[in-house]
Parts: C-alpha cells; sequence; structure tokens
C-alpha cells in the first residue's frame, strides 16, 4: 500500500504508559517529561478531537502553513513561529487547514513543573497560542527531543528529553521578555552597554529612543526584574568582576573604567552587591 502523501517522512514515537507511570516516580522526570512526540510534514488531512482533554499537556510547533485549534470554544488560527499549547484536561480540537497544511513538530508533556512553565510562557486555557520568536531554536530543540526518544524510552533518554523540554519552554520565557532589534527596550540596553562608564538619565534615555520614562522603567522591569539603574549598575559591576579576573588593574583604575571617580564609593558600592570588597573578590579561589 502506497504512503498516503501526509504522513510521508512522519516522525513519531509514544512512550509506553507503564515507563510513564515509572518515569513519574523518579527525580528528575517527575517533574517534566516527554510522553510522546514527533515531526508531520505537510498534514494533510490531520485531524484530533478530544472532547474531555488528555492527562499530558499539548505543544504544537507550526513551521509552515496554517492550521486551527479550538479551545474552550473558541477558534484560533495557528500559523508559522506560532505554538499552540494546550494544558492537561481541557477539551479540545485541533487540525490542518485544508488549503495550506501545516507542518508540525509536537510533544505531550507531563510533571509538577509543568503548569508553572506553561504560566511563564503565557500560554493557558484562554491565551493557547504563543508566539515563537526563535523558531530555528525551538525546532532544534523539539528535533533533538524527538532523536532522543527515537533511540530508546531509557530512564537516561527520557531525562535528556526533558533537559530539552526543559530548555524549550525557558528559551521561550526569555525570548517573551527581552527585546527584539530596533526596538525602545533594545536600543536602550545597548546605549547602556556601550556607556559602562558614565552614569545615565533615566529621562534622557526615554527620550533618545522615544518612549516615557515610565514606560522604559516598566519595559525594564519587565525584561530584568528592576529598573533602568539598577540594569546599568549590574552591566558596571560586570565589567568590574571582569576587570579584576582578568587584569591587574588597581581598584581604583577600575572604580574609573566602570564610572566611579571616587574608588572608595566604588568599593562600598561593590561590597553592598556583592558581600565582598573588590580586593577580597579578586583574591578568591576561582575555578
Amino acid at each position: 500500500m502506497p504512503i498516503q502523501e501526509g504522513f510521508r517522512n512522519q516522525r513519531l514515537t509514544v512512550v509506553p504508559r507503564r515507563v510513564v507511570a515509572e518515569a513519574s516516580a523518579r527525580p528528575v522526570t517527575r517533574r517534566l517529561m516527554v510522553t510522546d512526540t514527533g515531526y508531520y510534514p505537510v498534514a494533510t488531512d490531520h485531524l484530533m478531537r478530544r472532547p474531555s482533554g488528555i492527562e499530558e499537556a499539548v505543544f504544537i510547533l507550526c513551521t509552515g502553513g496554517l492550521g486551527w485549534a479550538t479551545v474552550g470554544g473558541v477558534t484560533y488560527r495557528i500559523g508559522s513561529n506560532a505554538a499552540l499549547v494546550i494544558p492537561r484536561g481541557v477539551p479540545h480540537a485541533y487540525g490542518a487547514s485544508t488549503e495550506a497544511p501545516w507542518t508540525i513538530w509536537w510533544c505531550h508533556l507531563r510533571g509538577t513543573d509543568l503548569a508553572e512553565l506553561l504560566e511563564e510562557i503565557g500560554a493557558g486555557p484562554s491565551r493557547p497560542v504563543v508566539s515563537i520568536r526563535r523558531l530555528d531554536r525551538a525546532v532544534a530543540l523539539l528535533d533533538e527531543i524527538v532523536t532522543i526518544m527515537e533511540r530508546d524510552h531509557s530512564p537516561a533518554a527520557l531525562t535528556g528529553a526533558a533537559g530539552a523540554a526543559w530548555k524549550l519552554l525557558t528559551q521561550i520565557v526569555l525570548d517573551r521578555v527581552m527585546p527584539v532589534p530596533g526596538d525602545p527596550l533594545q536600543r536602550a540596553m545597548a546605549y547602556l552597554a556601550e556607556r559602562l562608564d558614565t552614569t545615565v538619565r533615566v529621562a534622557e534615555l526615554a527620550a533618545l529612543v522615544g518612549v516615557s520614562p515610565s514606560h522604559l522603567s516598566a519595559l525594564f522591569r519587565r525584561a530584568t526584574g528592576g529598573g533602568v539603574l539598577a540594569h546599568h549598575t549590574a552591566l558596571r559591576m560586570a565589567q568590574a568582576r571582569n576587570l579584576l579576573d582578568t587584569t591587574d588593574a588597581t581598584v581604583a583604575d577600575i572604580a574609573r573604567e566602570v564610572g566611579y571617580t571616587d574608588p572608595f564609593y566604588f568599593s562600598r558600592h561593590f561590597r553592598r552587591l556583592h558581600e565582598t570588597s573588590p580586593t577580597e573578590y579578586r583574591n578568591r579561589a576561582k575555578g
């Protein structure tokens, strides 16, 4: 019987439920586990309906074509550079567009940490479609997951797949908050990184990148957890640590290099952040 076009070059692996149950009791895979995974090129006639949901969360990355999904009574259109993420137990249906069937990488996930990871990437029953900024990186990680699990379903393989899945989800978290080239946050961060030897005023920086000071501060808090000046200080201190580790420059010279005219003020600030003086930091055993 000839292979139907929609199934040609398909990859698929399903972990036996007995193995899943055993892995759910082990230290790493009980926190995150891939139970099913695959690759579906040009998924003609692809259709899945699950009125009661399933035990695992569903992650589908669309790399080409179009698909659709109905989650919570709402129908969504899914195109390239988007992922469909459906939490466990949520009723759903999804499938390929008839005009341009999607190409997808997919996996089913479970584990005690999964709900928090999905929340961090911004996915939930009312927001099941997530934008993927770095498609190449996501595909590489899903290919790694599929390749590992095609080989076998040993404890080591399941741990390796879990590590790649963790990297996939946390990379999406990072990409959500970090700036894209050319946007105000990226330009502001680049400006600060180029001016480690001077102080910067938030209002002037905000005007330079074309946003209000309050909006710029909000962008920095979302991306870094702190404000504009806190980020600039972190960059200056990182450079100070690098110079202490890799040069024999004096503390006074390093202070000037990162914008502190008073070496004693620099040392106090360094100690407040690192709980040690610059000299003590330099003399610590490292490596």
